[in-house]
């Protein structure tokens, strides 16, 4: 019996994904300046914080992309581990939209319907996390919600949304990324525990995650 394989686009990297996929990028170009050194590399029970992020995403994502800064150590290690690295565009303001904008764009060459978004630095992530944000985004955009308010580095874009985040971003200009979701009218997916989307800015962050691993360093 003859199977029918689903399309793929192709693009440089190698990267491809069965046409209407939903693919993944982690956000990992900051600067990391309260942490002391890039945050995506440094380690937590032996593996980078990239990588947790990575491997959660690949749960649920054909293709898992890095947004990183060129010639970072961030760039190295994603390379070093075969994953797809997107620059933001010249002139884009700094900031996670602008990577989210690099990833929407690598989405379309690869003819994935839609992209999953996550932070490098929140390894205690809900395994469940973008198995609800997929299902819920359905053909729109979806966004993690908590006590704490929303989570806009956890959600769903379609690839429909890039015009949107292009001009969001026009003229160097940088909007909180949970106003351009809302413009999307993105589907809020509520979480019970903020503590997982706690964020790794500092050393002592790292130590305190590595605990709640029940795991002392």
């Amino acid at each position: 019996m003859i199977v029918a394989q689903s399309p793929v686009k192709r693009v440089e990297d190698g990267a491809k994904a069965p046409a209407g996929a939903v693919v993944g990028v982690v956000i990992a170009a900051g600067r990391s300046r309260r942490f002391g050194a890039e945050k995506a590399i440094a380690e937590l029970l032996g593996k980078p914080l990239l990588v947790w992020a990575a491997e959660r995403l690949r749960r649920s994502c054909a293709v898992v992309a890095v947004n990183a800064r060129l010639d970072s150590d961030t760039e190295r290690l994603a390379r070093a581990r075969d994953l797809p690295v997107l620059h933001d565009a010249p002139g884009d303001a700094a900031g996670a939209l602008a990577g989210i904008r690099a990833g929407l764009a690598w989405a379309g060459e690869l003819g994935s319907r839609a992209l999953a978004v996550s932070p490098c630095d929140a390894p205690l992530l809900p395994d469940d996390l973008f198995e609800r944000l997929i299902g819920a985004a359905g053909d729109g955009a979806a966004v993690a919600e908590t006590a704490d308010g929303r989570q806009p580095l956890c959600s769903v874009w379609p690839v429909t949304a890039l015009p949107v985040v292009t001009a969001a971003l026009a003229g160097g200009s940088h909007p909180p990324t949970w106003r351009v979701l809302d413009s999307l009218g993105a589907a809020r997916v509520v979480f019970a525990d903020s503590a997982a989307f706690a964020n790794i800015n500092t050393r002592a962050d790292l130590a305190e995650a590595a605990a709640a691993f029940g795991y002392q360093r």
